[in-house]
């Protein structure tokens, strides 16, 4: 269970390259729905308080020398602050990136209380939807471990060279 907390920890801090979705179907099966929603759900919250602390000093200096509310940014910002709890919380249960409503919520000094519950609201029930699967669908290790590595490395194939100059 350590090493799922920190596996967490590690795919859900906010420069994260690693996928945490094939570690949680994993570990479902291996250990129970709700153990590994829980535990997987503390470290993730362990690493938005962490980046909470880091950003939000952060983007306030930088929103304090830049406007940030006009246009589209100001508008985002806008429909944000109508429903931030509700905003982050949905965001972390889609498979969509969250990152942007992070930002907001960093940009925008949200509280850190009500950030991680937030971000607990959303990634728990993802979390028990990802570990029932694993036990449900019984998903072989090898192809959990091919997923994992092709999340991995598509991110590190746009990086490539050969691949920047094709783009251009």
């Amino acid at each position: 269970m350590l090493i799922l907390f920190f596996y967490a920890f590690v795919s859900n801090v906010a420069l994260a390259v690693v996928p945490h979705e094939p570690v949680v179907i994993w570990y479902g099966a291996q250990i129970g729905v709700w153990v590994t929603a829980a535990v997987a759900t503390a470290g993730t919250m362990v690493a938005s308080a962490i980046d909470h602390r880091v950003f939000v000093p952060v983007l306030d200096r930088v929103s304090s020398s830049h406007t940030m509310t006009s246009g589209i940014v100001g508008k985002m910002r806008g429909w944000f602050g109508k429903a931030p709890f509700a905003i982050i919380a949905l965001s972390g249960m889609t498979p969509l990136p969250s990152w942007p409503f992070k930002a907001m919520a960093f940009a925008g000094g949200y509280p850190l209380g009500r950030y991680v519950t937030a971000v607990a609201a959303g990634r728990f029930p993802r979390y028990l939807l990802l570990a029932w699967l694993g036990v449900v669908v019984n998903i072989p290790t090898w192809i959990l471990a091919t997923v994992f590595a092709v999340l991995i490395l598509i991110p590190l194939v746009r990086l490539l060279p050969w691949q920047r100059q094709k783009e251009n």
